[in-house]
């Protein structure tokens, strides 16, 4: 049987924050300091995430949690 890949998706700020449970200042000073996936610029004015690179995120800190317990 054949693996379809997974379709991308572009998450907006208020996806990634209710995902992740971050506030917007703290997004933006993760990305700053290299902690978190950076934003991908959609147009003049908007920015978006891509849905993977906020899962594998997510992912890696559940298994720093595991790894530190």
């Amino acid at each position: 049987m054949l693996d379809t890949p997974k379709k991308e998706r572009f998450l907006r700020l208020t996806d990634v924050m209710a995902r992740t449970g971050l506030s917007r200042s703290s997004i933006y000073l993760s990305i700053s300091e290299g902690k978190f996936p950076a934003n991908i610029n959609l147009g003049a004015r908007s920015v978006g995430w891509l849905e993977s690179e906020i899962d594998a995120w997510m992912q890696d800190r559940i298994n720093q949690r595991s790894i530190a317990s």
